[in-house]
């Protein structure tokens, strides 16, 4: 059999992906979100206010998918929409006090875990593996 060192590390690769975003699931699911409804409100979180479209371009999805995350998230109380007084084309979405509050506790627990995550690594070795992962994914993307 013909291995392949290249096979090899995109299936470890896979593998670990796999962990992480199993542990990160796991996390946000004590929280009753999952990571695009995390990854809103992390945005609004870090910027404050944000128009809808910016938060779908941070985040990478569709602006349907904006949209319905936002109505499910103003649904629970943790976001509000508010219309932009000098355009009246954007709509920002705003943290709700409810929902400052949960990312308050959300957002630095998630810290953590990533934290834990890499433990093995030193930052060197973090910032070596963010660069290979950089090369690899640019290549894969035929940039």
């Amino acid at each position: 059999m013909i291995e392949s060192l290249e096979l090899k590390a995109w299936v470890v690769l896979a593998r670990t992906m796999d962990a992480i975003s199993d542990r990160v699931k796991e996390d946000l699911r004590r929280h009753q979100l999952n990571s695009t409804e995390f990854g809103v409100l992390s945005v609004l979180y870090k910027r404050g206010d944000t128009p809808l479209q910016q938060i779908g371009d941070q985040i990478l999805i569709t602006s349907g998918s904006v949209t319905y995350v936002i109505d499910k998230l103003e649904k629970r109380g943790l976001i509000e929409r508010i219309a932009c007084p000098s355009d009246r084309r954007v709509t920002y979405a705003s943290l709700t006090d409810d929902g400052k509050a949960l990312m308050d506790v959300v957002y630095p627990q998630h810290i953590e875990i990533f934290k834990d995550i890499y433990g093995p690594l030193s930052d060197e070795e973090t910032e070596q593996l963010i660069s290979l992962l950089k090369q690899v994914g640019y290549n894969a993307a035929g940039k």
